[in-house]
């Protein structure tokens, strides 16, 4: 059991670090917190498409990855 834990483990840590770089980022460093912060407010809602699916996919990579840590510690 805690072998194929340990596997299913090391999968979704695999797929949580390949999501989080496939991710843009949120500002463009100092000029962009400054100029754009009207921008995160208002506007580029990303409610669909390649983001919002890396999104989800980030969330649900982690959530698995904590559980199934807490698990492997708890029978260990």
């Amino acid at each position: 059991m805690s072998t194929f834990l340990m596997v299913v483990l090391a999968i979704a840590s695999i797929v949580l670090i390949a999501s989080v770089l496939l991710q843009s980022g949120n500002s463009d460093g100092l000029s962009g917190s400054i100029a754009g912060g009207a921008e995160q407010l208002f506007g580029k809602k990303k409610s669909k498409g390649y983001e919002a699916i890396l999104e989800k996919v980030t969330a649900v990579a982690a959530v698995l990855f904590i559980l199934i840590s807490l698990v492997l510690v708890a029978i260990e």
